[in-house]
Formats: structure tokens, sequence, C-alpha cells
């Protein structure tokens, strides 16, 4: 069983960790229920955080000018754009190793996408063309490597294993730069030799070269080229059929029946046509890896990217699509 390290997550407050909404309720999230064991939660409320109460009348993004949003309580009548900017810019700054956000969808103050953008106040209808909310919109400028979602993509399952999976690999990643040591960053790469090959196979060569260090460089210098290129490789969804490909691979190091290959080849069938998890393939094959003994597939984190009761498949179906 792999050792996972803690990730650094900030989550809007409103998800199951207070009642601040501008109803005076909280959104009660499943699977954010079952990180919290496995995660270290830094909740924020924006417009908690420049002074509004709860409950409070809502707050909108209104664009009369291109590429000028203003922040605005259309029932009050208030301008809360510096106020939100101000915050934003001090709070993210003030924030240090982070790994991911989750934030709250469509939120005209914490939404990454998908925000209503009013092209005037009083009482029209927005435009077709959505944006980001002001919060959500500068953590995307300020952390374009960490793993960002809203709650409601994260409801998909294939979004929530790719969230996951960058997550603890971010995290991983994390305290083997602050160990200082170069046999730590040797065994990190070895480990997650499966998950860069599913990922980006041209950023596997170039961090292979970038271990081997053939300059002799200092640790300093070859963690930070390393975690460019870590980082950089994980910043897109990996495609099924690199993740198919993976696990072609892997089937290579059993001694398989015909029923068993037969069998496992119509669950990769089901995976590329999206009607199971990446981790329904991936349960069968640590299933092998234990009965067949394979310490080195055992170490690949590809196998067991996160905490196993983490695993599941519910879906709303919200996000499919990138």
């Amino acid at each position: 069983m792999l050792l996972f390290a803690k990730p650094n997550v900030v989550v809007s407050r409103c998800l199951g960790f207070d009642k601040c909404r501008y109803n005076g309720v909280t959104i009660q999230v499943e699977y954010i229920e079952h990180l919290k064991p496995h995660v270290n939660f830094i909740t924020v409320c924006p417009e908690v955080e420049i002074g509004l109460g709860v409950p409070r009348d809502p707050v909108r993004i209104v664009e009369e000018q291109k590429g000028k949003p203003r922040l605005v309580q259309p029932a009050t009548g208030k301008e809360l754009t510096d106020k939100m900017i101000k915050f934003a810019d001090r709070y993210l700054f003030s924030l240090q190793d982070i790994d991911g956000f989750i934030l709250k969808e469509a939120s005209p103050s914490c939404g990454i996408k998908g925000v209503k953008i009013y092209p005037k106040e009083g009482k029209v209808a927005p435009r077709t063309s959505r944006g980001t909310g002001f919060f959500g919109g500068q953590v995307l400028k300020r952390f374009p490597y960490a793993v960002i979602e809203d709650e409601g993509r994260l409801r998909n399952f294939r979004l929530r294993e790719h969230f996951y999976t960058k997550l603890f690999a971010l995290a991983k990643f994390r305290s083997v730069r602050d160990s200082g040591a170069m046999s730590e960053l040797v065994h990190f790469h070895a480990s997650h030799k499966f998950i860069l090959m599913a990922y980006s196979q041209k950023e596997l060569k170039v961090l292979g070269n970038v271990v081997a260090n053939p300059e002799k460089k200092r640790f300093s210098e070859v963690i930070s080229r390393y975690q460019k290129h870590f980082q950089g490789a994980l910043v897109n969804l990996p495609r099924q059929t690199s993740n198919i490909n993976v696990l072609m691979h892997a089937l290579g190091y059993f001694e398989l029946s015909k029923e068993e290959k037969s069998h496992f080849l119509g669950l990769l069938e089901q995976y590329r046509a999206r009607k199971i998890p990446l981790s329904a393939c991936l349960s069968v094959v640590n299933s092998w890896i234990a009965r067949f003994g394979q310490p080195y597939l055992a170490d690949q984190a590809f196998f067991e990217p996160y905490p196993a009761n983490l695993v599941e498949i519910s879906d709303r179906g919200k996000g499919r699509d990138l």
C-alpha cells in the first residue's frame, strides 16, 4: 500500500463547512466529506471576508464596458469591485504550498467558469457568454499549475479521478522537494513513470533526463527544473487511449488465462465507452499485482493514485466535456 502525503486544498466555505451562502445555508457535498480525513482544507468565503453578512442580498457581475467588469449588490447599490480585488490579492498572496482548489460553481465571487455576466444594472437578462468570478478568476491566474475545479464538475467521476490523481501527486512531490534528498526524487520519478506515461510521454522523457542529472547539478536546481516539467505534464486530463495503453503495457507483466484477458479487454472497452471509471480497471490490475507478486507495479502510483476509500462511481454527468 502506497503512503499518501496530505494535499493542501483551498475550498469555498459554503461547501459543507459553514452556513455562509447568501441565503444562509450550506451545501453538503459527499465527496468533500470523504476527502476530509485525507486533505488539509483551508476554507474561504470571499463575500463574507469583504464584509457582507449572512444572509445577504445576492451579488452579480456587471460589465457595461468591455473588459471592465464590476461586482455589485443590486438590492443595496453597493459597489464591491475594489474590496474584492484587494481581498483576492492579499489572500492569494498569503497562501503557500497549495495543491488544489474546490470552489463554488457559477459564483460571481468564487466561480471559475460559467458565471453569469450582466450587461448593465437593473432587471436585465445575463449575456449568453459567461466568465469567471472575481476571486475564482484570480485563482486561475495565480495558480496555473494547481488542480482547480468547482464542486459541480467534480460530481463527474472522470473529472474527479483526474483531480484526485493530480492532487495527490502534487502533494507527494512537495514532500520530496522538502526532503532535499536526490534519492527521494529518484524514487518519486520511478514510482510515477506510468502516470507520466499516461499524461505526457514527452515530459516523461524530459523528466528522466532531469533525474539522471548528467551535469551533477545541485538538488535545488534539479528539483526546480523537475517541478516545472512535472507540473506541466499534469495540466491536462489524459486521453482515455493513453490510459488504455498504460493498462495494456501492464498486462504484459502477468501470466493470465485466455478468459481473464478477454474479461479485462472487455472492461477496457467499457472504459473507452465511458460506461465505467478508470478505477474499475485499476482494481482488477491491483488484484493481479497482489496475486502474482509484482513489486515494480505495486510501487507505481498509477495503480493507486489516491486513497482507495475515495473511489466512488456516482456521477451526475455534469462536466463530461472539458
